[in-house]
């Protein structure tokens, strides 16, 4: 479709003139007074406005306010034969994209037009991107209704209108920098930078130059100077991933940036105020790290002013089926692929399986089950054994097939199936005996340590002895199965002190 162009003037001939110049390239419609605009504008969206400045009625200056309230704003150009610098600036004080005087030069007028397009294009890419950015990130879009996920996302609700700096706690794949990035796009801050930095996968020694940049000849290969993360995120947002990463140096500049607000290029000694701010990352106990010299107990406390700790995986037992179905469709349509559908006894499994992948394993199961089942039904025996064991429990691989029997033909789809679905099973059972050796195991030492606890009469260190154990191990033990203490109880008719502790 050509570009429409509406012209607006109340000279006729100029009107026509500039109508039959330009009809070739555009679709053009013709006002001659501002009220006449005002109705074409109410029926139809125009890509450009020409409009003169001074005509009977209302002004060109009320032709573009009108233009630029609409949802759809059109590109306007002013014309005049009186052409000064306060018309000149009052019309771009108004929103006009460009200031021409007669009478027109015809290539200059074609050359503005053509680049007013351009810009209106880019401008119009840029909102439909933003638009989807937005949609993309907004709390709404997120997957799941498990009180654990619902938690959390009440409180990132709360932060992402602040300025207080965040740290993102939790396991790998549990979703932090997505996290990171709903809080940026949907802060005061959306309209500007959101700059990630992976610190775990910059070498230690360029993390320092990679964050606050450096002057030319800092140190030895810098050619030139180097502008760093923070000043790229001046205006918005500074994602620092896997914070527990940055060596002691780099952290002491790190604080520093949170009490003052500048920072330092390295080889430079003037300070660079910027308005930047920090959300941070990490899988790691910080707290363990602080406590062994390994990070600085004051940037602890000021990276913490608000902890998120997003909810691994295994606690969202109730938004893995909504989050195979989004998957599922998601690669089925990336792929070209008829989806499988999923049996409910196979969703059964996977919502008792410990994913220590958490939702990054999740996504590359969904892939493969799309990729190797496409349109199929995947019941449990279609599942990797390793969905049946525990998180304590052998990984045992399913041995690979030939595709042959044991004569050496080769195995129709249908009888390779079978042997597959076969040696599942056989995978599955050898499962459940782990299992059933592991519990036996577990009640074995729970007995041992009920018996050494009633030897030791409720003294704890005194246990642990005889059983060869630190009192620690001993303490874990009862800590993570309290039941191992009822048995003790029973006999002795009283709690002791040990008991207490």
């Amino acid at each position: 479709m050509k570009p429409q162009i509406l012209i607006v003037d109340d000279e006729k001939n100029t009107r026509e003139g500039l109508a039959a110049t330009l009809e070739e390239q555009y679709e053009i419609s013709t006002a001659s007074n501002a009220d006449e605009a005002f109705r074409l504008m109410d029926v139809e969206n125009f890509d450009v406005i020409i409009t003169d400045l001074r005509m009977a009625g209302q002004s060109g200056l009320s032709v573009i306010d009108k233009a630029l309230a609409l949802p759809q704003k059109p590109v306007c150009i002013m014309m005049t034969a009186y052409g000064n610098v306060e018309t000149a600036v009052e019309a771009m004080r108004r929103g006009a994209y460009d200031f021409l005087t007669k009478p027109l030069n015809i290539e200059k007028l074609e050359i503005v037009i053509q680049r007013a397009l351009k810009s209106r294009a880019t401008e119009k890419e840029n909102h439909a991107m933003r638009v989807r950015l937005d949609n993309k990130f907004s709390f709404q879009g997120l997957i799941g209704k498990s009180d654990a996920l619902i938690s959390c996302v009440d409180k990132a609700k709360r932060v992402a209108a602040s300025k207080a700096t965040v740290l993102l706690l939790g396991e790998t794949g549990t979703g932090k920098e997505l996290f990171a990035q709903l809080i940026h796009q949907n802060s005061p801050r959306a309209k500007g930078p959101f700059v990630p930095v992976h610190c775990a996968a910059i070498a230690t020694t360029l993390l320092e130059s990679e964050i606050f940049g450096h002057e030319k000849g800092a140190f030895t290969g810098a050619n030139e100077r180097r502008i760093g993360r923070f000043e790229s995120a001046n205006g918005g947002t500074l994602f620092l991933d896997e914070i527990g990463e940055i060596d002691l140096a780099t952290q002491v500049k790190l604080l520093r940036f949170l009490e003052t607000h500048t920072i330092e290029r390295l080889g430079s000694q003037k300070q660079i105020q910027l308005d930047v701010r920090l959300v941070c990352a990490t899988n790691r106990d910080l707290a363990t790290m602080v406590a062994e010299g390994k990070f600085r107990e004051d940037l602890y406390y000021r990276l913490s002013v608000v902890a998120l700790i997003l909810p691994p995986l295994r606690e969202r037992a109730a938004d893995i089926p909504v989050l195979i179905e989004h998957y599922i469709r998601k690669f089925a349509a990336e792929n070209a692929l008829k989806a499988p559908k999923i049996t409910k006894s196979a969703i059964d499994i996977l919502k008792k399986y410990f994913w220590p992948g958490n939702i990054r394993e999740l996504r590359n199961l969904c892939e493969n089950l799309v990729v190797m089942h496409p349109g199929a039904e995947v019941g449990e025996f279609d599942l990797d054994p390793r969905f049946l064991r525990k998180r304590s429990e052998p990984m045992m691989p399913l041995p690979a097939h030939s595709g042959v029997d044991s004569e050496g033909k080769p195995l129709s789809e249908r009888e390779l199936r079978k042997v597959i679905k076969k040696d599942r099973e056989t995978q599955f059972e050898k499962i459940k005996q782990v299992r059933k050796r592991a519990l036996s195991k577990k009640e074995n030492e729970k007995r041992l340590i009920r018996e050494a606890l009633i030897q030791a009469r409720g003294n704890r260190s005194a246990a642990a002895e005889y059983l060869g154990i630190s009192r620690r191990t001993l303490h874990r033990k009862i800590l993570q199965d309290p039941s191992i203490t009822e048995g003790y109880r029973a006999k002795r008719g009283r709690r002791s002190d040990a008991d207490k502790y």
